[in-house]
């Protein structure tokens, strides 16, 4: 959390785990949720939501202020769905919209399957759901591959054939400014764990189609400008066709509320407006 952030930080006992969240603002709640990003990825974003909404961001189990009474435990989206249903109903304010990426996309929808009452609109930008591709055997290979070298302890050797799997090009100096050398402690625990425990139970997480095109639940895809032919533009585009909704396009790429908050929330107010 910055000095300037209005955030007001809190934790909630849920089973298994204690979990860190924020709040700011006042007005119809929003959360905005990642997997394995924390709370403080989407800082910047939600102090611009928080003008006239109550913005809630948390860390996900596992990861940063979110402690879990088993180390051990995996990370399912099922369980990080219901991390966000207990969220939502202590604060009393719902029901909420609910954006999530990466992971975080997998686990509001996981939300609109199992508790569509809590949620008005989900809207997932880039779920890594390698299920639903052709390739998805490959994927799923692949997946096990990084996770395996990762273990060895080869831990710049992971990122890369994580970026390689995900067809996001990373140039070798920054991957080892990133990954290698030196590294802050807790984004080491946070990393290890989603590596160990979170990282395939997500890729391999099947959607009910059925399920997210039945619900009261409005779901909108979300996909980066700059992310075309990327794992998670494949699978955003899979499950578009796979409910029959038809994809926004949001500024950036993986990470575009990081990279431009300010873009990035004029168009999420856009998206939002125009499904009102």
């Amino acid at each position: 959390m910055t000095p300037t952030s209005t955030a007001a930080a809190q934790t909630l006992d849920v089973p298994g785990a204690r979990l860190h969240y924020e709040v700011r603002g006042s007005g119809p709640l929003v959360v905005l949720v990642g997997a394995p990003m924390d709370a403080t990825a989407f800082a910047p974003l939600a102090e611009l939501l928080a003008v006239n909404r109550t913005v809630l961001t948390t860390d996900p189990r596992g990861h940063q202020g979110s402690v879990l009474d088993d180390p051990e435990q995996d990370s399912t989206p099922q369980l990080r769905a219901d991390d966000l249903a207990r969220l939502i109903a202590h604060l009393g304010i719902g029901p909420a919209v609910v954006f999530g990426s990466s992971g975080g996309a997998v686990s509001v929808l996981a939300l609109a399957e199992s508790q569509p009452d809590l949620v008005t609109t989900v809207i997932a930008h880039e779920p890594p759901l390698g299920e639903l591709l052709d390739d998805r055997d490959r994927v799923r290979a692949n997946t096990d591959d990084m996770i395996a070298t990762y273990r060895t302890g080869d831990v710049v050797g992971a990122w890369r054939k994580f970026m390689a799997n995900a067809n996001i090009q990373m140039p070798e100096p920054v991957l080892q400014q990133m990954f290698g050398g030196e590294r802050d402690p807790r984004q080491l625990a946070s990393e290890r764990y989603w590596f160990d425990h979170e990282m395939r139970g997500t890729i391999t997480w099947e959607p009910n189609s059925a399920a997210l095109q039945s619900t009261p639940v409005r779901i909108i895809i979300g996909i980066g400008a700059d992310s075309t032919d990327q794992l998670c533009d494949r699978a955003s585009r899979a499950l578009g066709a796979a409910i029959d909704v038809t994809p926004a396009i949001f500024p950036g790429g993986h990470t575009g509320f990081v990279e431009d908050p300010a873009a990035f929330a004029a168009r999420l107010r856009e998206v939002l407006e125009a499904a009102s």
